[in-house]
């Protein structure tokens, strides 16, 4: 098939660019012709919590990558869904995340039917967002409503779309493929001493931006339970702050747990993201609200145990007792696991059982499940 994928890419930053980029790689792989359209503004600065939304790394040398799209100009949302029409792929997937680009997406997507040829799926990461506010009303339906069918990584998304989709388009799901692109597994000492950490210590890896919902406030609390200060376990925070970090950071001084709580805040660039993971001995997700998370596939890749909350569809993912811990969104809950973790010492167990379950994620079940939402 001949295919267009619009969403965030190169050269704007994260795990959803890189997931789309990904996406685009196992559609050529499996011998599709595909285009990626992605953005000259994504949207304004005021939006964005981060330094930047761009990446200093190479455009994937694979992939064709157009930036045509403004979010913010609705005639060039005219002039992009035109311009695609015209193409009349078999396939549009339009990898969708925030309520902000419902108006520019679904008008795309209405100049493109319009060929009466192109199929027009929503690849949905999160239609209820963790931070909803009033856009979230407003304009989600007018996306909804231009789709043909969807794909989502969850269950608990799928369900959340049906608040919006009144003729119950086709559906379907598959869990979110590991990012697998990440640079080498190499060794816990290696990882160590490339980031000055102590090369026999006890590390519990936070990773990612840093936002209310993600419960970094729920982990730095456990890290108060004098049971895991007395057995030398620090934890290591690797990602940017999107919001105030102040209240973490006195969080942190009112505990007196400045020595155990090492903050690397800046952006993670993807030839670093294996060093944090590799030198970890477990990864914590102790998220408040949640759909599915990529740090998960990440983790997966990089063959590591992790702690989740049970909240969206992180239990969906993390099998308890096998693979590491699902817990409940509180610190004692937290705490409790992480004491158990080390006096068990259960990272060979979990290590083995993420080698098996990894191989769940496959990128072709991804493809396999956007071609079904198609409906024809």
């Amino acid at each position: 098939m001949n295919i267009i994928i619009i969403g965030t890419a190169h050269p704007y930053r994260g795990g959803l660019a890189a997931f789309n980029e990904r996406l685009a790689d196992q559609f050529v792989k499996e011998g599709h012709q595909v285009e990626m359209y992605t953005f000259t503004l994504q949207y304004p600065g005021f939006l964005f919590p981060g330094k930047t939304q761009y990446t200093d790394a190479p455009s994937p040398q694979n992939l064709v990558i157009k930036r045509r799209i403004n979010s913010c100009n609705p005639f060039n949302w005219l002039a992009v869904g035109n311009e695609i029409r015209k193409k009349k792929p078999h396939l549009v997937v339009m990898a969708y995340w925030m309520s902000f680009m419902a108006p520019c997406f679904g008008t795309i997507a209405r100049q493109i039917k319009k060929n009466r040829t192109t199929r027009v799926v929503g690849l949905v990461h999160n239609m209820i967002p963790h931070e909803p506010n009033i856009l979230d009303k407003l304009f989600p339906g007018y996306f909804v409503n231009a789709m043909d069918g969807f794909t989502t990584l969850s269950e608990s998304v799928a369900k959340d779309i049906e608040h919006f989709d009144h003729l119950s388009k086709p559906k379907s799901w598959a869990p979110h493929p590991i990012y697998d692109h990440y640079g080498p597994l190499i060794s816990k000492e290696e990882a160590r001493l490339k980031l000055g950490l102590q090369k026999e210590g006890k590390y519990v890896l936070f990773f990612g931006f840093i936002r209310d919902y993600k419960g970094l406030d729920l982990l730095i609390d456990a890290f108060g339970d004098l049971r895991l200060q007395d057995n030398g376990v620090k934890l290591l925070v690797a990602g940017e702050f999107y919001g105030d970090p102040q209240p973490y950071l006195d969080r942190i001084r009112s505990l007196d747990i400045s020595d155990i709580v090492l903050l690397h805040n800046d952006y993670i660039p993807d030839e670093k993201v294996n060093l944090y993971f590799r030198a970890c001995d477990i990864v914590a997700q102790p998220y408040k609200t949640a759909t599915q998370s990529g740090v998960t596939q990440v983790a997966f890749h990089f063959e590591k145990p992790m702690l989740v909350t049970n909240v969206g569809g992180l239990p969906e993912i993390v099998p308890d007792g096998k693979i590491g811990y699902v817990v409940n969104p509180d610190s004692q809950s937290i705490a409790d696991a992480l004491v158990a973790y080390y006096a068990e010492d259960n990272e060979a167990r979990f290590t083995e059982g993420v080698r098996i379950e990894k191989k769940k994620y496959a990128w072709d079940r991804m493809t396999q499940a956007v071609i079904k939402a198609m409906g024809k």
